[in-house]
């Protein structure tokens, strides 16, 4: 981001709407906003970096409801990205220790923000779970399967990016990986039902 460059809220959305070079918006949120909602998670029992972690973290889920049309400026970003860390982080004290969580400062917020980020979060931690599956795959397959259903790029484009010979080549690889994933998958049950919901839904 270029020294002085700032975004209305509007225009932060139309950036990051639109998914390409996101570089800009993304050093403008940190600028603008870091310092404050980081001090959030080290008044609450966070680390430097906790603070620095969630904060990644609550820009993902940002980035992705607004994508997908969950946020359109009903509050302010501000009041929003406040709205995710907060949730992010009382999640993280739940999975710590619940003695920490009853000295977090609370605020309750929208119930409808608070589903959607929550769904939103939800998500992504089924990501990670699925991507962590995929990494005992090896890079191959892992990298071919991202491309397909997270990159949703055709065999065609996956064969040019990783030089195969051709698309059924790819389509073989495929098969057998997704074989080998759903193997890994029988041995994490709870893991099966999200796995499908990201192929429905985008992972």
């Amino acid at each position: 981001m270029a020294k002085g460059e700032h975004y209305s809220d509007a225009e932060l959305l139309r950036a990051l709407r639109t998914g390409n070079q996101l570089e800009a918006p993304i050093k403008y949120l940190y600028a603008a906003h870091f310092d404050n909602l980081a001090n959030f998670i080290r008044v609450n029992k966070g680390s430097q970096q906790d603070a620095e972690d969630v904060f990644q973290e609550m820009i993902m889920v940002f980035i992705d409801l607004v994508q997908k049309e969950k946020f359109r400026g009903e509050s302010s970003v501000k009041t929003f990205l406040y709205a995710i860390i907060r949730n992010l982080w009382l999640n993280e004290l739940k999975k710590r220790n619940r003695s920490l969580l009853r000295d977090t400062e609370y605020y309750a917020g929208s119930t409808q923000a608070d589903h959607d980020i929550g769904e939103s979060i939800e998500a992504n931690e089924a990501r990670r779970q699925i991507f962590g599956l995929m990494e005992q795959l090896g890079e191959m397959c892992r990298r071919i399967l991202v491309y397909f259903y997270y990159d949703n790029l055709s065999m065609k484009e996956i064969v040019q990016r990783l030089n195969y010979d051709n698309e059924q080549v790819v389509r073989n690889k495929k098969y057998k990986c997704m074989k080998e994933l759903n193997e890994l998958l029988d041995r994490h049950h709870g893991m099966k039902n999200a796995f499908k919901e990201l192929l429905l839904y985008g992972i």
